[in-house]
């Protein structure tokens, strides 16, 4: 069992930035590979990235490639946001997923409750 938190969110104004984190739990955790999702009103559950189990392999929806980083320090998953835009508000989601990255939220097995992340124009 992984048991997954965030934090981080709030309102930022566009052009801002946050940090999420995602605090971990599960005696697997390190083996698991994590991903941030996101949500936004009237919206499908989106990718926004992946990190490996060992966290040398990242990769990110095209839509926040450049502004957007993913980084883990075992139990913590992070996503550093910046340059934010109006179409970046959403909740935004960890999870973890055994094996190798996935880009599909329906591959992940475990989920935390979500941060909203409010941006101002």
């Amino acid at each position: 069992q992984v048991q997954l938190e965030e934090s981080g969110g709030g309102l930022v104004q566009a052009g801002g930035s946050l940090r999420l984190s995602c605090a971990a739990s599960g005696r697997t955790f390190s083996s698991y590979a994590m991903g941030w999702f996101r949500q936004a009103p009237g919206k499908e559950r989106e990718f926004v990235a992946t990190i490996d189990w060992g966290g040398s392999r990242t990769f990110y929806a095209d839509s926040v490639k450049g502004r957007f980083t993913i980084s883990r320090t075992n139990p913590l998953v992070y996503l550093q946001m910046n340059s934010l835009k109006s179409e970046d508000a959403a909740v935004y989601y960890c999870a973890a997923t055994n094996g190798f990255v996935r880009y599909e939220a329906r591959d992940y097995k475990y989920w935390g409750q979500g941060t909203q992340v409010t941006v101002s124009s």
